[in-house]
């Protein structure tokens, strides 16, 4: 038997098989539709985590005539002792037999090694229909479990446990499009105690799976922090001769750069939010949401958008007091530490008084155009002077995040990313708060972030990416 685990997803037509597959693949290319028998061949998807293929699901087409195929057996049985003979002479005999093209596809990768899972709709009633093909599959002696996908609003899950009970060693309720994280890792376990020879294998592929969801949040926090420094440093630039400038009015080149300005920021986020869901392995996502527009009620500094994204007063002077009072630490340096903290203590002050006072005034770039050198004029818009900018920001690349962290594969629905409670962030420790205002203070400067910086400001966006987790699964 191979040492990588295979698993053979398997059950009536349109019960939810190919999301089952999509889920624990992590593939949203997998075709998924409404009417039976998407699924005509079967179709091997492997899991792969840093180039090494943890296990393999296969997508299989559905039962069509499973009490024929359990009459064929029965009939060319002679005790239990064969009935996984018994049912790869069938397969054998019947390839290329128009009449079981399905139940053939279904059980070849069974009879060469396969786990079953087995997969039902629990918001349909439970039928006797089921049971030929649930008899066929524990004839094959492999090691197999039930999942109960409840498609529809009705739940019938209860019946269906104690019917699929008597059939396979594991029944678990698994909704493919909703189900957390944590179940996926489980029904690895569960395979693991059910198949000894991949029990280390499971095991070790649960590890490498906790790892990388890790490793995605730290790699997300990065790209966010990149997003941040690129949006909040931004300016736009236009070089103009003598002639251009006798041309043009202020208030026309202020108009065009500024458009210029805001569509590289919507740009901009766009970008981020495609590099999030690549990173997540979401391909195919259709985003519904509010736009960084300007001039409408989605407006970045709209009051709809502050009220929901942009953080308080108070908490812009705290944040201010910590990143204004590490600035305030270079004049207790020059003075040998004689200030006695004074420096540190004016700095933090300034800072938080800042933040306090223009923390809910819309401060946007302006126009500036710079002295005439060589017969040219430069004329910049940009970058932001609000903070509140980068918090908008960096709230609604959170929120992106964690929908997409935790959408499965099999999701299908129109991503709607709607707006959420500013409060979330008052819950970040006072060093995250500081090391993010400092950042910000630093870009509306237009200095760049050092490596170092970079990664304090990453570090500080994963503890918010933490406590937004924590936040929306928790509230209530």
């Amino acid at each position: 038997m191979s040492q990588q685990p295979v698993f053979a997803v398997v059950g009536h037509p349109n019960k939810g098989k190919s999301s089952v597959v999509a889920t624990l693949s992590q593939n949203d290319a997998i075709a998924i539709a409404l009417e039976p028998g998407t699924t005509r061949a079967r179709q091997a998807y492997p899991l792969s985590v840093d180039g090494q293929q943890l296990y393999t699901l296969v997508d299989t087409p559905g039962f069509q005539r499973p009490r024929r195929v359990l009459q064929w057996l029965e009939a060319h049985s002679l005790s239990a002792s064969d009935h996984p003979e018994t049912v790869r002479a069938f397969v054998l005999q019947h390839q290329g037999d128009d009449r079981y093209v399905d139940e053939c596809e279904l059980l070849t990768p069974v009879i060469e090694g396969a786990g079953i899972i087995y997969v039902v709709d629990g918001s349909v009633p439970y039928s006797t229909e089921h049971e030929a093909e649930m008899t066929i599959l524990r004839w094959t002696g492999r090691p197999s479990l039930a999942l109960i996908n409840s498609i529809g609003d009705d739940d019938y899950s209860d019946t269906w446990q104690a019917a699929l009970g008597q059939f396979f060693q594991v029944v678990r309720k698994f909704d493919a499009v909703r189900a957390p994280f944590e179940q996926h890792l489980s029904l690895l376990k569960a395979f693991g105690q059910l198949e000894p020879d991949w029990e280390q294998t499971l095991a070790r592929a649960t590890d490498l799976l906790a790892q990388q969801r890790q490793q995605r949040r730290h790699q997300a926090a990065g790209l966010i922090a990149r997003a941040l420094e690129d949006m909040m440093a931004y300016q736009e630039k236009r070089t103009l001769t003598l002639d251009q400038v006798a041309s043009i009015s202020d208030a026309s080149l202020a108009e065009t750069l500024r458009d210029r300005w805001y569509r590289h920021q919507r740009q901009r986020e766009q970008t981020l939010r495609v590099n999030i869901e690549h990173l997540y392995q979401h391909q195919r996502i259709q985003r519904q949401e509010a736009e960084l527009e300007w001039a409408n009620q989605h407006d970045l500094f709209s009051e709809d958008t502050r009220k929901h994204w942009a953080v308080s007063k108070k908490y812009l002077a705290g944040a201010g007091f910590g990143a204004g009072a590490v600035g305030g630490a270079g004049i207790d340096a020059a003075t040998f530490g004689t200030s006695l903290g004074t420096g540190a203590l004016v700095g933090g002050l300034i800072g938080a008084a800042g933040s306090y006072f223009y923390g809910d005034r819309l401060l946007l770039p302006a126009l500036n155009i710079g002295p005439l050198k060589d017969g040219l004029k430069s004329a910049t818009f940009g970058p932001v002077q609000d903070s509140q900018f980068g918090y908008v920001v960096l709230g609604r690349a959170v929120d992106h995040w964690w929908h997409i962290s935790h959408r499965n594969h099999a999701g299908r629905d129109l991503l709607e990313l709607e707006p959420a409670d500013q409060h979330w962030l008052e819950r970040l420790d006072k060093h995250s708060r500081r090391e993010i205002q400092k950042a910000f203070d630093r870009c509306r400067k237009r200095k760049s972030l050092g490596h170092q910086q970079r990664q304090i400001l990453a570090t500080a966006i994963e503890h918010a990416m933490m406590v937004y987790d924590d936040w929306r699964l928790n509230r209530p």
